[in-house]
């Protein structure tokens, strides 16, 4: 089989080298920035690096790009596609993305399946690909409900082959409100948490709660806030849901109320033990 892969960053050239630690297929390569493909190429991630016309050739596109330009793109090279052939996606949204690219694909006979790996690093880039960056992960599908069930089955089995731990299917819209809450809430959290002018007396005074929040504020904000905006309601209720919480604890605490700050306090570990099936 030839698996093409659009985009060689830390997604993109991790699938890359996955593909060809794990299976025997032919791996084509496209990146805007010639050195990343010659990197690509010079690390035996990818087979040979291609134009968009070359996707002629692929069984298997995956557009491993930012949301708007993954739609930009499809739009863009809809045409080189082959018929018969899938393609599927990596983004972090998945509702503005499947409606914009299924339709269109469709119409030329190229099936397209929405997914998003859920696996990342605090650092971007080809620099930092791993073939072992998806093992144990959860891989993410949102097929439309008249996929074809064999370009299901094989996407999950192609996934399980490159080390993900388990495959989730969902539709997009509820993918794009679980995300809003276990993935991008976090990141605005983390991201507004280390604002706070006593950072500058951080060193020494901090462990492993400290790492923990913090991990996730050194994001890359161009990708991030394109994820935020395509996922705005969701995301909006989340971090309403949150502010209002934290003024409880804020009020309990600003009272001196430490039966409601128990209360409160109380209520957050249970309900975490419960999900962690305590």
């Amino acid at each position: 089989m030839t698996v093409a892969v659009v985009g060689l960053g830390l997604i993109g050239g991790s699938l890359c080298k996955a593909v060809k630690r794990f299976t025997t297929h032919t791996v084509l390569g496209l990146d805007a920035n010639p050195e990343v493909t010659r990197s690509a190429l010079a690390d035996c991630a990818i087979d040979r690096a291609i134009e968009p016309q070359a996707l002629s050739e692929a069984d298997l596109s995956i557009i491993c790009l930012y949301p708007e330009p993954t739609i930009e793109f499809i739009r863009a090279n809809a045409a080189n596609f082959r018929a018969g052939s899938l393609v599927t996606d990596v983004c972090g949204v998945k509702g503005t993305v499947v409606s914009a690219a299924e339709p269109l694909l469709r119409e030329r006979g190229v099936a397209f399946i929405g997914a998003h790996p859920m696996a990342g690093r605090e650092f971007s880039g080809y620099a930092y690909t791993s073939a072992e960056l998806f093992s144990g992960a959860s891989f993410i599908m949102t097929p439309s409900a008249d996929a074809s069930p064999q370009d299901v089955a094989f996407l999950e089995s192609f996934a399980l082959t490159l080390g993900f731990g388990r495959v989730v299917m969902t539709t997009p819209s509820e993918h794009d409100r679980a995300i809003a809450f276990t993935s991008q809430l976090a990141h605005v959290v983390s991201n507004a948490y280390i604002k706070s002018p006593t950072l500058v007396n951080e060193s020494g005074f901090s462990a492993g709660s400290f790492l923990d929040l913090t991990r996730v504020a050194k994001l890359n904000e161009d990708m991030w806030s394109s994820l935020f905006l395509m996922n705005r309601d969701a995301l909006t209720f989340e971090l309403e849901t949150i502010i209002g919480h934290l003024n409880e604890y804020l009020a309990a605490i600003r009272d001196g109320d430490g039966a409601e700050l128990k209360a409160l306090l109380r209520d957050g570990r249970v309900l975490k033990e419960k999900s962690l099936g305590l």
